[in-house]
């Protein structure tokens, strides 16, 4: 098989799997919508971590924009989230050294 070893792969890939959770753990992301009146923090497994909104978005007494705006940077943490995670595993799955891949 070309020097394929199946258990070396296994520790490999046991190895990046550890390496990123500990990654995902570490990874802290901030987002915010509405000009920054709403302001979230998010880690990488997507919990959110803590949520900010602004006294001025609270008194403008509009519940459906302030929801909107809670949503939106939930939303954008999220998808920074994904593109850290994305470029994260793409680097390690490229260090394994298995062919095709």
């Amino acid at each position: 098989m070309g020097g394929f070893n199946l258990q070396q792969l296994m520790s490999q890939a046991k190895q990046q799997y550890e390496t990123l959770q500990k990654k995902m753990q570490d990874t802290v992301v901030e987002a915010s919508s509405g000009g920054g009146s709403v302001q979230v923090k998010m880690d990488g497994r997507k919990q959110l971590l803590s949520l900010k909104i602004e006294p001025e978005a609270v008194n403008a007494g509009d519940i459906e924009m302030l929801q909107d705006l809670v949503t939106a940077a939930v939303n954008e943490a999220a998808r920074k989230i994904d593109q850290a995670m994305q470029s994260t595993v793409g680097g390690m799955l490229g260090g394994m050294g298995i062919p095709g891949l």
